[in-house]
Parts: structure tokens; sequence; C-alpha cells
């Protein structure tokens, strides 16, 4: 496949399932691709849903790149490990998200991120965080005390998996929060503040540096990726990704496990500048 355009002034990529296999493997082939295209002068940003306690790999592994946590909802600095920006769910919509899901979704319940924390109700059971929050509160009302940056919800008995909770909660939460998920048979949504997402907060940094939507490449694999790829003039959904994916990518790159991001990126090298 010819790819059209010029050089890219941006890469931007999700993390898990697009340049991070499932069991945490990024190959050199992709970390040779990213490390040429910054060393070339293109910005890079590392797009996900992982909080910042999650990106020191990330760090490690590349040293360079910019970050935007939490599905859009932190600018965060790799290299100083620090927060520079976040949009944050008010109190009013984390209690009225949680009333209004309970009633949609018997089975449903929650946790709540905020600074480096990790908060959940005893029946919500973490697949990642495991040890944060050994005790856990019976309602998470309990624990929504200030701002936070995002919330989870998880179907408890496992009866709905994430696309028809996401049906469900886009009808119940519309113009409350923005929700959406990162995996399609974990039975768990993600949700941030009303009108942050990734591609909005990757366009605001874009612009920024001077940079339009024809300056800039995206890849992703699933809803939670949907917004910065219809954002961006040329984006790659994963072929092993969200079966949605494509309806918002303009391209199709190969599965992660066989370095499809690398294997873009490194044709994309090849453009004129």
């Amino acid at each position: 496949m010819s790819i059209p355009g010029r050089r890219p002034k941006l890469i931007a990529t999700d993390l898990d399932g697009t340049i991070v296999a499932d069991y945490g493997f990024i190959s050199q082939r992709t970390i040779a691709a990213f490390t040429k295209a910054h060393n070339l002068g293109i910005e890079i940003f590392f797009v996900t849903g992982r909080p910042p306690r999650w990106m020191a790999e990330i760090n490690e592994t590349f040293g360079f790149g910019n970050a935007i946590c939490a599905n859009g909802a932190m600018l965060f600095d790799l290299k100083s490990h620090r927060v520079l920006e976040e949009w944050l769910i008010p109190i009013e919509s984390q209690l009225e998200t949680v009333r209004r899901l309970r009633a949609a979704i018997p089975s449903i319940s929650f946790a709540v991120e905020f600074e480096e924390k990790f908060h959940r109700e005893i029946s919500y059971i973490p697949r990642w965080d495991i040890g944060m929050d050994n005790v856990g509160v019976d309602k998470i009302e309990k624990l929504m005390t200030q701002p936070a940056f995002k919330m989870l919800a998880r179907c408890s008995d496992g009866d709905l998996d994430s696309d028809q909770m996401l049906e469900i909660a886009l009808r119940e939460l519309e113009g409350i929060v923005t929700v959406t998920h990162s995996n399609g048979v974990d039975s768990l949504l993600e949700i941030s503040a009303l009108g942050v997402s990734k591609g909005q907060t990757l366009a605001r940094m874009a612009a920024r540096a001077g940079f339009t939507s024809a300056d800039c490449v995206t890849f992703g694999d699933n809803p939670n990726d949907f917004s910065m790829l219809e954002w961006a003039d040329r984006s790659w959904a994963m072929a092993d990704g969200h079966p949605d994916a494509k309806k918002y990518a303009k391209f199709v790159a190969l599965p992660h496990q066989d370095d499809g991001v690398a294997i873009v990126i490194e044709q994309l090298l090849e453009l004129p500048q």
C-alpha cells in the first residue's frame, strides 16, 4: 500500500494492543521505528488509557516522547513522572454517573482514581491494580470527595460485555461524562470528564505545537482510540483490534504481534518532508 502525503510531524499511538502485546512485550522493531522517527525530529505521543503509575516501563523502553494518560485526562511528563495538566471529573458528575449506572445495570461495581490513588468497591474485582486497595468500601460514593481523573465500572456478574455496557452507558450518561472502553470482553467501562478523550487532548497538544490533523498520524485498536483515529487525516486501526475501529481509521495496520505499527512508521519515514 502506498501512503499518501508527506512525512508526519507528529506520531501518536495507543499502547496496549497496539504496540504493547498482551504479555507486556514491545518488539525491537517497534522500538527502532519510533527511535528513528524521534531522531528525525518527529514528535512522539504515547496516548493511553493507562494511569501515570503504569508508565515507568514506557519511559524505560523508549526514553523519549510525550504521554497523554487516562484516555485524555492527563498530560504527563514521562521523564520527571509529573502530571503537567489534567482535566478531572467533578464530584457531582461522579455521583450522578454512579446513580444512573446503578439503576441501569444492577450488577455494576465501581472504582475511582485520583492523584496516585486507586479506590474500589468490595464487589469490584481489579484485574491489574491488585494490591493497591485490598480493603474496598461497600459504596464508592464514600470516596468521591474530590475531582477524579478516571472512573471504572465493571459488570460484576459478567452478564454484559464491554460493548453492551457501553451502549447502555452512552444512553444513560449523555451530557454527564465521557464513557468508553479499551477491552471488548472485559465487562469494563472507562469514564472521563465530559468532553475529555484521547482525540480532544491530542488535538489540543498538536495545535499548541502548530500542527494540524494533516501533520499527524495515529494508531489504535479499541473504542477509547476512536476519537484520535477519526481526528487525524492519516490513521491506522489494528487488524486484530475492535471490529468498529476500521470505521474511524483511514487505513488498517497488520496485527500488533506482527509489528503492524512499526511497518507503517518505516514507510512514513521514507516519505518526503
